[in-house]
């Protein structure tokens, strides 16, 4: 078994408390030796909002590659790795399907293995849902404005389409990736196998058949 350790700060946060980092740190080395664990390696991610999805920090992508079957995180608080329910639960299905523990001290020990799992995957669930109602509810009323104007919407487009003149026209192989991957999940597939077939990584694959089905 591989431990890791993972801390952040914000800029905001840098500023405000320098020794933050270091206070983190401690936490985790004082958890692993009452475990009897020793880390390996401790991800930093210096200046860095928690409003970036974990996937998509340059230590947190780090992290998630190299934390596998029977390896184990530790962070010192929920909010250090993550601000989104949304993203905080499509990481803990990652971490669990994979056979990865990941200790949130704040949170008493490990939330995908222990007795408060259950607890934390349906307060996680519940707020995740929350929070995709009211970001599909925004995206309908934005797409409804557009749509009566003719307009596509604006930003990246969906997996499966490309902007063509001002609207969304189907990316042919885009297309068959996306059914690949519908089909690979429907049939139980693990989000890194889905991942590995089709060169995408394994949160991407999620977001995007999350995003598909809003």
């Amino acid at each position: 078994m591989q431990v890791f350790g993972y801390v952040r700060v914000s800029t905001a946060e840098q500023a405000a408390n320098g020794d933050s980092l270091e206070t983190q740190k401690a936490k985790i080395t004082g958890y692993a030796m009452m475990q009897g664990w020793t880390v390996g390696e401790i991800f930093v991610e210096a200046g860095v909002s928690g409003s970036v999805p974990l996937a998509d920090r340059p230590q947190g992508e780090r992290l998630l590659a190299a934390a596998g079957k029977g390896d184990m995180i530790i962070t010192p608080k929920l909010d250090r790795m993550f601000r989104s329910a949304s993203d905080a639960l499509g990481t803990l299905e990652l971490l669990k399907e994979e056979g990865t523990g990941l200790v949130m001290i704040d949170l008493g020990g490990d939330v995908t293995g222990n007795g408060i799992s259950k607890l934390v995957f349906t307060i996680l669930s519940a707020v995740a849902e929350n929070e995709r109602d009211r970001i599909r509810e925004r995206i309908r009323e934005v797409k409804r404005h557009l749509a009566s104007q003719g307009v596509y919407g604006g930003g990246k487009p969906p997996f499966g389409f490309d902007v063509v003149e001002g609207r969304l026209v189907p990316n042919v192989d885009q297309m068959v990736i996306l059914a690949k991957m519908r089909s690979m999940r429907e049939a139980g597939a693990p989000l890194r196998a889905i991942g590995d077939a089709v060169g995408l990584k394994a949160m991407s694959v999620k977001r995007i058949l999350d995003r598909a089905s809003i």
